[in-house]
């Protein structure tokens, strides 16, 4: 399995070269590519990257909106991100439910549940490929069902709005929390369940200002957890086998 960071940077304004696009990977394995989300920094450049097929991980502009114009391939969301994209000229509209899996050419894609805004519902995906298995997640506060999510992955790939900094926050109205997980509370997911190594993408401010600085923070919280962790740069590439 071969994972492409084709983008890194959050919901910010403030692009670098090491953190320039809006948060989407391509996963490709033995021929065959999937992409997951597709930003506004994409509109008009959809086709740049080919891809068998497009899953959304929910409808945020950083994450949807640059399939405002269409998309060539079959786009796999959620049935609450299908109300907001409905309208757009997307030929091969599929909605994938919680917990359902897709098999794709030798990828397996199941779908799960996480909590991050209530107007804009998102799932994270897990991936399995021959022997490896990833979980991709670029937004959320937490996974509804997280041991099922992450036992016997062995990358996890997370919210990197911030690395320690408080995110989360709970709506008036229904109590819920909405927001982001700090990276060192997802470095702890992965070390009570055994998953080797995360990998931050979706790169906020703290991380994007003082890239060297992040770096060190994330490698401490990592080796204080026995977890192996990097962070993501556009265009990076990673094998796993």
């Amino acid at each position: 399995m071969k994972i492409t960071f084709i983008g890194t940077k959050g919901y910010i304004e403030e692009p670098t070269d090491l953190h320039r696009m809006h948060t989407s990977a391509l996963i490709s394995y033995r021929g065959k590519s999937i992409r997951i989300d597709c930003g506004e920094d994409w509109l008009g450049r959809c086709g740049e990257i080919r891809a068998d097929a497009l899953f959304i991980t929910h409808c945020h502009p950083d994450h949807a909106f640059g399939l405002k114009r269409g998309c060539d391939c079959p786009v796999y969301a959620s049935a609450q991100s299908w109300q907001e994209m409905k309208r757009w000229p997307i030929e091969d509209q599929r909605t994938i439910e919680d917990r359902e899996t897709v098999e794709f050419d030798g990828m397996s894609v199941e779908c799960f549940p996480v909590q991050h805004s209530t107007r804009c519902p998102a799932v994270g995906y897990r991936i399995s490929a021959g022997r490896v298995t990833v979980f991709y997640v670029p937004d959320l506060v937490y996974i509804q069902d997280r041991e099922a999510a992450l036992s016997g992955c062995d990358v996890y790939i997370g919210d990197g709005a911030t690395i320690d900094r408080s995110f989360v926050r709970k709506q008036k109205d229904t109590g819920e929390l909405i927001g982001h997980a700090p990276v060192r509370t997802q470095l702890t997911w992965c070390q009570k369940l055994g998953v080797p190594k995360m990998i931050v993408t979706h790169c906020g401010n703290q991380i994007v200002k003082d890239h060297d600085a992040a770096v060190e923070k994330l490698h401490d919280y990592a080796d204080e957890r026995g977890v192996a962790a990097e962070i993501a740069t556009d265009g990076m590439e990673r094998v796993l086998r």
